[in-house]
C-alpha cells in the first residue's frame, strides 16, 4: 500500500469516479489531449490533499472543484484564439449507431466553439446536474452570473445551430375542423 493511502480508499475513488471526471475534463478542454493533462492535474492535486478530500461529505463534489479549478487557471493561462468552424452535417433518418456517434462528435464540438465560462456552465448544468448555486460556488461567481451565462450560451447555440428537426404539427382539435 501507499503511504498516503494505506486502505486503497484513493485508488478505489479513481477507479469509481475517474470515467465521470475524465467525461467533465474532456468537456471543458479543448481536446482529448488537453483532457487527460487536466485530468492528470486534477488528480495529482486530490492526492496531494487527500486527508482532506477524504473526509469531505461529498468526495465526487470536491474534486469536481478541484478540476473545475484546474480547467479555469487553464483559460486565464492560454492564449484563445478563434477556429473555424467547419461544416455541420444535415442530420440523417437512419437511427444506428453511426448517426448516435455523429450526433455526440457535432454536441462536442458546438461545446467547445462556446467561450470556455459559458461552456463550463453548460456543461456544469446539463451533464453534472448541478444547481446555479453549486455551479456558482465552483466558478467564484454569483448565481445569477451563471443564469446569463447559461441563457447567452443557449442563445448562441439556437442562433449558431437552429433545430434542424422542424416541430411536430399540432393536432387539430374538434372546432378547428368545422
Amino acid at each position: 500500500m501507499v503511504r498516503n493511502d494505506p486502505d486503497g480508499a484513493f485508488h478505489d475513488f479513481v477507479v469509481a469516479e475517474g470515467p465521470v471526471l475524465y467525461r467533465l475534463a474532456l468537456l471543458l478542454s479543448a481536446d482529448q489531449a488537453a483532457a487527460h493533462d487536466l485530468l492528470q492535474t486534477t488528480m495529482l492535486r486530490a492526492w496531494k490533499a487527500w486527508s482532506r478530500v477524504s473526509t469531505a461529505d461529498d468526495q465526487g463534489a470536491y474534486v469536481r472543484r478541484i478540476l473545475v479549478n484546474a480547467a479555469r487557471s487553464g483559460w486565464r493561462r492560454r492564449w484563445r484564439h478563434e477556429s473555424p468552424a467547419g461544416s455541420v452535417a444535415a442530420p440523417t433518418s437512419e437511427g444506428d449507431g453511426y448517426q448516435r456517434v455523429e450526433d455526440r462528435e457535432q454536441l462536442v464540438g458546438m461545446l467547445r466553439r462556446l467561450p470556455a465560462r459559458q461552456r463550463a456552465v453548460v456543461v456544469l448544468r446539463y451533464l453534472c446536474d448541478l444547481e446555479d448555486k453549486a455551479i456558482a460556488d465552483m466558478l467564484g461567481c454569483s448565481e445569477t452570473t451563471v443564469r446569463s451565462q447559461i441563457s447567452r450560451a443557449l442563445t448562441k447555440l439556437r442562433i449558431t445551430y437552429p433545430d434542424p428537426v422542424p416541430p411536430a404539427p399540432r393536432p387539430e382539435s374538434p372546432q378547428e375542423r368545422s
